[in-house]
């Protein structure tokens, strides 16, 4: 008797995929040699605070590792950011509370500690550390906006204007490379350009804040600073539920002849810097600023997050998304670039 076999039909085998993207990802150096983002020291800039008034550095308790500085401990902190190849460092005035008054006239005084912050750095480390002046009034207003007051308290736009000429051209004259303007007032950018030109500083660039929102991150900062903030800014400074509107405040201090234009806060808007570094024909700056700094910090200190990983990751991150240079209180710590 013949015996028949059932015929059965071979189980397919796994394919071997030809496709393997893990070859690139095999060793450190492997990784090291493809990867797409680097960043470099020479591209963070250290945001600092300088306080009238003190005799030694003061820690700031929800920035870690964050302190308001002397005018010598400013200038070792600068020789430090210079000897450590960062690209620049970004000062920030604390004046005494009886120096303030509603017009922030402290700001702009030659005397003021803004000013005689920015000449010390620039004695202490010449053009080794492009050096950034925040122009704006909030830290120096009795009320604590960024901006002069009508009678009614709202913020008056042109009249702050010709504030801010006189604050740029004052920090120009301190020695700053670059001023800053940060309080959202249509028209800044054009204004102090022309103001630094009719002063002849035409060689000071203006890193203009385009996108800058009216962000629940910017909590530390505020102690940083001594805020005497009365209400809030939400009348200057941009809702957070807008993309499109980032992209047209950027594009409008482009055309205004910025230098540069930034975005902050950075973290929570990678989509806004990516829309403005895809528009922008001059360098992108982004703003990691204190609260997502100090979020990373308190999660370290609870054992949670690696903080070195995390605040290397967060950079690059931000960096990837477009930005050409960042603004880190992390700049000086960050192991993982070059």
């Amino acid at each position: 008797m013949t015996l028949h076999h059932e015929s059965r039909t071979p189980e397919p085998s796994t394919p071997t995929p030809s496709i393997r993207p893990r070859r690139l990802r095999t060793t450190p150096a492997m990784r090291n040699l493809v990867r797409e983002t680097r960043l470099a020291r020479s591209q963070l800039v250290l945001p600092v605070f300088v306080r009238d008034g003190q005799d030694a550095p003061r820690p700031i308790s929800s920035l870690p590792g964050v302190v308001q500085h002397t005018l010598d401990s400013l200038c070792a902190e600068a020789e430090r950011a210079a000897s450590a190849g960062l690209g620049g460092m970004m000062l920030f005035g604390v004046p005494r509370e009886e120096d303030k008054d509603a017009a922030g006239s402290a700001g702009a005084r030659p005397d003021g500690i803004l000013n005689r912050g920015l000449a010390a750095v620039r004695d202490a480390v010449g053009d080794d550390l492009v050096v950034m002046a925040d122009t704006c009034l909030d830290e120096f207003t009795d009320h604590g906006h960024c901006g002069l007051l009508t009678e009614d308290g709202r913020v008056d736009n042109d009249a702050t204007l010709e504030a801010y000429v006189a604050l740029a051209v004052s920090q120009a004259d301190a020695g700053a490379h670059v001023v800053g303007p940060s309080g959202m007032m249509d028209g800044q950018v054009r204004a102090i350009r022309e103001g630094l030109d009719a002063a002849g500083h035409a060689e000071v660039a203006i890193l203009a804040y385009a996108a800058k929102y009216a962000s629940a991150f910017y909590g530390p900062f505020r102690e940083a600073v001594g805020s005497s903030l009365q209400g809030d800014r939400r009348t200057y400074q941009q809702d957070p539920a807008n993309r499109r509107e980032g992209l047209r405040e950027a594009l409008l201090d482009l055309a205004e002849g910025a230098d540069l234009v930034m975005v902050k806060p950075a973290g929570s808007y990678l989509d806004v810097l990516a829309d403005v570094a895809a528009a922008s024909d001059v360098p992108v700056a982004a703003y990691q600023v204190s609260g997502e700094y100090a979020m990373i910090c308190a999660a370290a200190e609870r054992g949670w997050i690696d903080r070195d990983a995390a605040l290397a990751e967060s950079l690059t991150c931000i960096v990837r998304a477009g930005a050409d240079l960042v603004l880190s209180y992390a700049a000086l710590e960050v192991p993982a670039v070059r």
